[in-house]
């Protein structure tokens, strides 16, 4: 096992960390540590995230339920149109792309390149949302106001779409539709994501199934060391301050998305 390796599987406990720490986000780093310290292909590394991200969330979400933080009805009219959208994506779209993209001036955009660009951009989105102080932005005006069903399912096929492309879970995107169109508070739109997280993010790794050679005793080892991160982060929760070290991790997100461009690019 060499040093990046190592570097890699601590990645892993990393990113659960960071979840257990921060309540999400760290699975943003999930595709990156694979493929710049694993070595392994990007779309099988989107794979892999699902995979993870899928049982990170499942550990996340069955926390929330104890607790009562899950609206199961919002969840359910989202999460149908999601995963049908990431089963089909990973299934259909993913394999569908063409290695070699598109040629300009004497780059060629493949099919790897285009999907690492696509989740730096995702990158810097999630660290916006990271950065940016959520819960003042998405008040509670919006609890209980009327759901609009056909807008939420609308969304779900949208969201499942990205998760599907890059393997990531899209919190950052799922948390304000479900403050926005679905009326729940903040600590609920949380917990109801996860849940909606592990369900796409699970659902769509069947899709790769059938196309994708699936080394499992490392995506097993893998995802361990995420869950028991989880764990240590959720302890230390108690002693440090979770929302402080979210705009530090933003940041670092920042970095890491605009790196991966250059990296890419270059």
């Amino acid at each position: 096992m060499d040093m990046l390796e190592i570097l890699g599987y601590f990645g892993a406990l990393l990113i659960g960390l960071v979840l257990g720490l921060i309540g999400g986000g760290g699975s943003i780093l999930t595709v990156p540590v694979m493929v710049y310290l694993m070595s392994v292909n990007p779309v099988t590394a989107t794979a892999y995230s699902l995979f993870v991200v899928g049982s990170s969330s499942l550990v996340g979400a069955g926390r929330n339920l104890q607790k009562g933080l899950v609206g199961f009805k919002t969840a359910i009219i989202f999460a149908i149109p999601a995963v049908i959208a990431v089963f089909s994506t990973r299934k259909f779209l993913v394999p569908a792309i063409p290695d070699n993209i598109l040629t300009i001036s004497g780059f060629t955009l493949t099919k790897d390149i285009g999907i690492m660009l696509f989740f730096a951009v995702l990158m810097l989105l999630a660290s916006v949302s990271m950065i940016i102080d959520k819960e003042k932005m998405l008040s509670d005006s919006h609890i209980n106001k009327p759901t609009n069903h056909i807008l939420l399912a609308f969304l779900g096929i949208f969201t499942g779409l990205i998760t599907g492309l890059v393997g990531a879970g899209g919190g950052f995107i799922i948390i304000p539709i479900l403050v926005l169109m679905a009326g729940l508070s903040m600590k609920k739109a949380v917990g109801t994501s996860l849940l909606i997280i592990a369900i796409n993010s699970l659902i769509g790794f069947l899709g790769d199934l059938g196309h994708l050679k699936i080394d499992w005793m490392f995506l097993l080892i893998f995802t361990g060391l995420s869950v028991i991160g989880i764990f240590l982060g959720v302890y230390l929760n108690k002693f440090i301050h979770g929302e402080k070290l979210k705009k530090g991790f933003g940041w670092f997100v920042l970095v890491m998305g605009i790196y991966i461009i250059w990296k890419e690019l270059s």
